[in-house]
């Protein structure tokens, strides 16, 4: 694990915020009129795994442009940048902050968790939200189609365009899912353990196209593959409307804080700032029918 200062996000509240709308303060030991026990929004009343330090996971690598330079400490990309500003919100300084490394499905698999939340691009869904717990969404998901440039994948308009191809996607990720949901592939798509992976296999010439994230896509095809283009914006359904959101262990009694905290970055538009920041990029890209 990894902690590392870094400039405060001016536009954050100084000091620590008491989210009393999703949790009342009270003493230590406090119950409500349930019975249940009132968690106080603060470094001092949080049950964290480490008293007074917030434990993040996030896989390894940690790819652009969520974080930079494979190092979420340093507070640069979306994530590391959302992930600060909901520790800030909280009430914990970057010197309180503490990183560890969690492989994407091992954080949404039932058990004990070694983070008090995890950011790393999950989709909230009903089937996972049965092993963990998600926070309040902190963006609003599309998903793409990447291809080499010359190819028939590349001169796709539409989903009928890509039914007979191969097309490769990341396993146990929405970005198969919407695969499936949106293109029905005539071939049964592959899978990768990370986007390492589907990538060397588009080079490779092992699949036609690959799906990815939007923001993910768009880097992928500025800084990654020089050959490589986003073919368009896969449609967006109701069932395929997809959200992120932290994951934290299931039931846990710091839920209703981290969502607290989120709202209230999203409702003074602090969220939007840090996407027009980090994933400006994303917004223009071809939609396909």
């Amino acid at each position: 694990m990894t902690s590392r200062p870094l400039p405060v996000l001016g536009a954050l509240a100084a000091g620590a915020v008491l989210l009393a709308t999703a949790c009342a303060p009270a003493d230590d030991g406090a119950s409500g009129p349930d019975g249940e026990n009132i968690v106080e929004c603060t470094p001092g009343g949080l049950p964290t795994l480490t008293e007074g330090v917030l434990t993040i996971g996030t896989d390894s690598p940690a790819y652009p442009p969520w974080f930079s330079e494979d190092d979420p400490s340093n507070g640069e990309g979306f994530e590391s940048a959302v992930a600060y500003a909901v520790a800030e919100e909280l009430g914990y300084g970057p010197d309180q902050v503490s990183w560890t490394t969690v492989a994407f499905n091992s954080a949404i698999q039932p058990g004990p968790k070694e983070f008090d939340f995890d950011i790393n691009q999950f989709s909230i869904t009903e089937e996972r939200a049965r092993a963990v717990d998600f926070s309040s969404p902190y963006y609003d998901v599309r998903q793409a189609v990447v291809a080499l440039a010359g190819s028939e994948a590349a001169g796709a308009s539409s989903t009928a365009d890509l039914a007979g191809l191969t097309i490769g996607a990341q396993v146990g990720t929405t970005s198969y899912e919407t695969l499936l949901e949106t293109v029905d592939p005539e071939n049964e798509p592959l899978v990768y353990n990370n986007n390492d992976d589907a990538k060397q296999a588009l080079e490779n010439g092992q699949v036609d196209a690959v799906v990815f994230d939007l923001p993910t896509a768009f880097y992928i095809t500025s800084a990654e593959l020089e050959d490589a283009v986003i073919v368009g914006q896969l449609p967006r359904t109701e069932a395929a409307a997809e959200q992120f959101g932290l994951v934290l262990d299931l039931d846990s009694p710091l839920t209703d804080c981290v969502s607290a905290a989120l709202d209230a970055l999203r409702e003074r538009g602090d969220l939007a700032a840090l996407e027009q920041e980090w994933l400006a990029e994303a917004a223009d890209a071809p939609e396909l029918d």
